[in-house]
């Protein structure tokens, strides 16, 4: 029986996971909060024109990833000053 052929480009699922909690560790252990927020914008917005050659895609989930590092805890601040 013949092997299924792989995608020697594409990492499989697993990797892709650890690499996205890799990143998000190091911007939340190196950025200070409000340049994680900016960070995270410029990726998002930097996905959305992942037709670009140099730009793909993967940042829209990255930068939603690295935007909510900082929007998280802000969400709790406004909920606890509104009580």
């Amino acid at each position: 029986m013949p092997e299924p052929k792989r995608n020697p480009i594409a990492p499989p699922k697993g990797r892709l996971r650890q690499l996205r909690r890799r990143m998000q560790v190091w911007t939340g252990r190196r950025l200070p909060p409000g340049i994680r927020l900016l960070v995270g914008l410029l990726l998002i917005v930097g996905g959305i024109l992942g037709f670009l050659p140099v730009l793909g895609f993967w940042m829209i989930p990255l930068g939603i990833t690295v935007a909510a590092l900082d929007i998280v805890p802000l969400w709790r601040w406004l909920r606890r000053r509104t009580r």
